[in-house]
């Protein structure tokens, strides 16, 4: 089928390149590649060859020093006082020492053997590497590798035990001068430490004297302790006097008394007198009560028996105070003398028990006042420890820091003297210098660089000539540059040997055909294309207007357009249909030559003159006639020709008289033939040959024939023909012929 698009000259600009198109470049400029290739390999090889031999040496280094690394040393005894245990800053070190400073050393200690040396060869040949954990690409390990290069393995050798002695000299006067900063630092921190230590003991004794404390938080404890004593001790004797008391109550309601007027009658019942009294006193009552019987208070009798009482009682009561005292006495004045001084054994025992219980509520009530005041001292006491054990807190801390960092800097003072004293402080060399290894000139390293770095460039060199090249050189360029369709593409056919002969029989009448003919007609890929796009241009003529005559040009010459015309001519006459083949390059014609034709009479005789058209000048291929006309002799003015009405004429004739007529007219650019000759053709076909044509002269060509009918574009040795079918009809044969009738 025809294929179209739009006439978008932008979109292969707009379209990244995909990998098919990078290798496409790569393929066109394969020359360019592999000339750049091969230039870079050559030099890469020609320098490898001419190198002078070099030795490599490798030494590995511990870059910790023993002083550092020692176990023995207890944590922070010194470390607070030097970089002992300061993690390596790599970077810095290997800085250090690939420095001017250590390596002038180096080249001064190598200068009786190797004179020329220099720091600055030095360091362009010396290279230090830390090296890194297996399992890991970013964790460095404490060991540094040095390479150095020389024309001489010997030389290599001692370069590097030399650079390990400046090394080990630069190590250890570094840890001595480490070390002995520490201990001046140390030596001049004693005396202020002293000094503070001293002002803080002050101070703690100072408190402890003024405060009379030794020890505030272990005598606080003392006295809290005393206090919950105190406190459970009144606890006990609250429960011993609620005891008590209750017991009290019991005993006092069983003598019925208060314990005073108990202990008074328990008293005046033991006294003698009292009783002897108080027996006077009841016959006296008993005499009384008998008289009174008989006798009114007014009796004599009556009457100094009651004054015989008073004065008995007045008795007893002075008994009474005597022996139970005076106050007592009053306060029982109002009680009975005679229950009072009359209670039996079971009374008196009870009163016992009774005064007994009183005196231990007292003895209970005084203890618990005792130990009420006890608490309050104490407590009183425990109030006032707060403050103190704040300030004792805050300077026995100070006491202890100060001592602690006496005791750390007389540590030190003793550990760095040792070190010093003992030195030692050398970097390890885990791998000794030995002999230089030969590794260069490496053949197959520099082969290798050489052909990456000779792809590299050639590539750029290919691209940079693919860049500056504007020829389409691809079908889907060609599509993409044009809006007309592409109606197929040709294959690039062999090319006619020189020597081969062409055939020119008299009369103008060949019996042999020209080589180039012959590969046109039995070459399959050739006649396959042609076919194809024969086939699409029939299609066309199904969808648009009748295209009886067709013209094939290009935009430049050399593109094929004759070659695709002769083509086309075969296939539609393969196909059974009477063609027509005009040569209408009246300037520099070429069909003659293809076809072994002679030119003496042609299309610019007929134009000049009124001559009937020859009825019987064909090329025969399976049974079917190809009419071929010349283009003639040269005319004067070949436009004035096909620009004539007589041309116009012409054509309808053609028209009328065969199936197909095809038009070989000549280049778009640079003349008006070809647009004279398209005016009198049903539609024109551009003949562009890849590689050749650029986007320019394209665009040019199809703008210029974008107002006539322009069916399609053919791609000229276009890539991507089918030769699937290319042993099909190797046997076949075309037989031209060629005959000028009456």
């Amino acid at each position: 089928m025809v294929r179209g698009i739009e006439n978008n000259p932008n979109v292969a600009n707009e379209t990244e390149p995909g990998y098919g198109q990078l290798f496409a470049v790569l393929s066109r400029r394969r020359y360019w590649l592999l000339g750049v290739l091969g230039g870079v390999l050559t030099i890469a090889t020609a320098l490898t060859l001419t190198a002078e031999p070099t030795f490599q040496s490798t030494m590995q280094i511990l870059i910790e020093a023993n002083y550092q690394g020692r176990k023995d040393i207890q944590p922070g005894a010194d470390s607070e006082f030097t970089d002992a245990n300061v993690e390596i800053d790599y970077a810095t070190q290997i800085n250090v020492m690939r420095s001017t400073l250590l390596l002038q050393r180096a080249v001064d200690l190598l200068k009786p053997e190797y004179p020329d040396m220099t720091v600055k060869e030095l360091k362009q040949t010396l290279v230090l590497t830390p090296l890194v954990e297996e399992n890991s690409n970013t964790k460095y390990t404490k060991i540094v590798e040095a390479n150095y290069v020389s024309n001489d393995p010997v030389k290599t050798q001692k370069v590097l035990q030399t650079i390990y002695q400046v090394y080990q000299s630069y190590n250890r006067e570094q840890q001595e001068q480490r070390l002995k900063k520490g201990l001046k630092f140390i030596n001049e921190q004693i005396p202020g430490v002293r000094n503070q230590v001293a002002q803080s003991e002050a101070q703690l004794e100072k408190f402890r004297t003024n405060q009379n404390l030794i020890d505030p938080e272990q005598q606080a404890a003392a006295i809290n302790n005393s206090l919950n004593a105190v406190v459970q001790q009144r606890q006990v004797l609250r429960a011993q006097f609620q005891d008590t008391e209750a017991r009290y109550r019991v005993l006092q309601q069983q003598v019925g008394s208060t314990p005073q007027v108990a202990l008074s009658s328990s008293r005046l019942s033991q006294s003698p007198r009292y009783q002897s009294l108080l027996n006077e006193l009841q016959r006296t009552d008993l005499l009384l009560a008998a008289r009174r019987g008989t006798f009114t208070d007014a009796d004599p009798g009556v009457q100094k028996l009651i004054e015989l009482r008073q004065s008995q009682q007045a008795l007893l009561q002075a008994e009474q105070a005597r022996v139970v005292g005076a106050n007592v006495a009053q306060a029982n004045a109002a009680g009975d003398l005679l229950s009072q001084g009359q209670r039996g054994g079971l009374d008196l025992n009870i009163t016992a028990q009774l005064a007994e219980v009183q005196t231990s509520l007292s003895a209970l009530q005084a203890q618990d006042v005792s130990l009420a005041k006890t608490e309050q001292g104490l407590r009183s006491q425990l109030n006032r420890f707060p403050k103190l054990l704040e300030e004792y807190n805050r300077l026995l801390p100070i006491v202890q820091i100060n001592r602690e960092k006496l005791q750390q800097l007389l540590r030190a003072q003793q550990e760095l003297s040792l070190e010093i004293a003992r030195g030692g402080f050398e970097w390890q060399a885990l791998e000794q210098p030995v002999l230089g290894l030969q590794v260069g000139p490496n053949i197959k390293q520099n082969l290798l660089l050489g052909l990456v770095a000779g792809l590299m460039l050639g590539g750029v060199a290919a691209f940079l000539r693919e860049a500056t090249d504007d020829a389409v050189h691809t079908s889907d360029e060609l599509e993409k540059q044009v809006s007309i369709p592409l109606l197929g593409m040709t294959p690039e056919m062999p090319q006619t040997k020189a020597s081969e002969p062409v055939v020119s029989l008299p009369f103008g009448k060949p019996n042999v055909l020209a080589p180039w003919t012959v590969q046109v007609s039995n070459w399959p890929p050739s006649w396959e294309s042609l076919d194809l796009i024969y086939k699409n241009i029939q299609l066309l003529n199904t969808a648009v207007a009748s295209l009886q005559s067709i013209m094939v040009t290009s935009a430049v010459a050399g593109e094929g357009k004759s070659t695709l015309a002769l083509g086309l001519a075969l296939s539609a006459a393969r196909l059974h249909q009477r063609v027509l083949l005009i040569d209408a390059d009246l300037r520099r014609p070429n069909l003659h030559q293809m076809l072994n034709l002679p030119n003496e009479e042609g299309l610019s005789t007929l134009l000049a003159s009124d001559a009937n058209v020859p009825s019987n000048a064909g090329i025969q291929s399976s049974g079917s006639y190809i009419d071929i006309l010349t283009a003639g002799p040269m005319p004067a003015d070949p436009a004035n020709l096909l620009s004539s009405e007589r041309m116009r004429e012409l054509m309808a004739k053609f028209e009328d008289t065969y199936d197909l007529v095809l038009v070989d007219a000549p280049p778009v650019l640079g003349m008006v033939d070809a647009i004279l000759s398209a005016s009198f053709c049903s539609g024109v076909v551009l003949v562009s040959r890849m590689g050749k044509v650029t986007r320019t002269e394209l665009t040019q060509a199809t703008a210029m024939l974008s107002k006539l009918n322009m069916i399609g574009v053919v791609a000229n040795q276009g890539h991507g023909v089918s030769h699937s079918y290319a042993n099909y009809g190797k046997e076949q044969g075309v037989v031209l012929q060629q005959s000028w009738g009456q």
